[in-house]
């Protein structure tokens, strides 16, 4: 059985997880990763 401070240190960073990818989908961070990856891969071809 894990101690109550460990199971509260894994559910404590879980949860902040979750508040910070809210956090970035609110503010559409995931579009902006997504034209960089586009972006690196076009050039990673010779296209871009």
């Amino acid at each position: 059985m894990r101690s109550k401070p460990a199971l509260l240190a894994r559910y404590g960073l879980l949860g902040l997880a979750i508040v910070l990818i809210a956090a970035g989908l609110m503010k559409q961070e995931h579009l902006e990763v997504l034209q960089k990856a586009v972006k690196i891969c076009l050039e990673c071809i010779g296209i871009g």
